[in-house]
């Protein structure tokens, strides 16, 4: 009776331990998940190469007297106290403000490169609708037949021109390796610039929105319409 007394205790009194959160395992796990402690110096040495400490990203942060007055009231708002930007200046917000605005429209990309970022979303969402609506546009805006088949069928990029293949390799590399190399950026930010850069993203990402919307809804083609993207 003695040696089950002592018994019932050692674990009544193991479970007390545990449920107030004591456990030396479980500290220990706790311990071993934490970050480890290390400088701002620190950290900053081990961003990658073509990442900027101060923003942590691979644009710098913009200085606010290089905006325009539009431009500088969201800088404001992203550093103004209790905005509601989570990231501040170093989220896509502060990020959206390095485009010029001029570009604002997408007018520094000029309308046959915006197609082609387009169809090369269209392509990687397999978004026949999307892409049969665009190809025609595509080509009214002197995409030539040649590019729109290295998209079309995931063709090597030999012989396409400077921006065109920044374009379109910096878009596979996002939608099939969800990253963009040091390599890629580096090409594209120097043949399109950081302002029309921003703005191929943010058009990317409009149309990715658009090829949801018509995947979810199962959107067809009227019925004397031939889809021009083959897909499995």
């Amino acid at each position: 009776m003695k040696h089950m007394r002592v018994t019932t205790e050692l674990l009544c009194a193991g479970a007390v331990i545990l449920w107030m959160g004591y456990s030396p395992s479980l500290q220990a796990a706790q311990e071993s998940s934490s970050p480890s402690k290390v400088t701002a110096e620190e950290y900053a040495a081990s961003l990658p190469k073509d990442v900027y400490p101060d923003s942590r990203s691979r644009v710098p942060l913009i200085k606010r007297e290089a905006l325009d007055e539009q431009g500088k009231k969201v800088y404001d708002f992203h550093i103004s106290e209790g905005t509601s930007s989570l990231a501040g200046l170093a989220g896509p917000g502060g990020i959206r403000l390095h485009v010029l605005p001029a570009d604002r429209k997408g007018a520094g990309l000029g309308g046959r490169l915006q197609e082609l970022a387009r169809l090369v979303v269209a392509r990687e969402m397999d978004q026949v609708f999307e892409w049969t609506v665009h190809e025609p546009k595509a080509l009214k805006m002197g995409l030539e037949p040649a590019i729109i088949d290295v998209v079309r069928y995931r063709k090597p990029l030999t012989g396409v021109g400077a921006k065109e293949a920044a374009i379109i390799q910096l878009g596979r590399e996002v939608f099939q390796n969800h990253k963009v190399s040091p390599e890629t950026f580096a090409k594209a930010n120097k043949l399109l610039g950081a302002s029309n850069l921003v703005v191929l993203c943010d058009l990317m990402g409009s149309n990715t929105t658009t090829a949801i919307l018509l995947h979810t809804v199962d959107a067809h083609l009227p019925y004397d319409q031939k889809a021009l993207l083959p897909v499995p």
